[in-house]
């Protein structure tokens, strides 16, 4: 498929056509990996972490617990 390059500010930009972003799982508003190989331009979908408090929570062990931090008396309306 033949598509243009265009101007975008300083930069260059290209449209990812519906079908080549749907079968590629390019969504929009989500980050892709832009990267040369032997001059060649790849763009690949960055597959996001799910994070889960209960997993987080889960991982908390003495090594990665941090003490408590003073912040001075309070100054307003704090309940502590």
């Amino acid at each position: 498929m033949k598509v243009k390059i265009q101007k975008w500010g300083n930069s260059l930009a290209l449209r990812i056509p519906k079908a080549f972003a749907f079968q590629s799982k390019i969504y929009e508003e989500e980050f892709v990996e832009l990267k040369l190989e032997k001059n060649r331009l790849v763009i690949e979908p960055i597959k996001e972490k799910k994070y889960s408090l209960k997993k987080m929570i889960d991982d908390i062990e003495s090594l990665n617990l941090h003490d408590e931090i003073e912040f001075g008396k309070s100054t307003g309306n704090e309940v502590w």
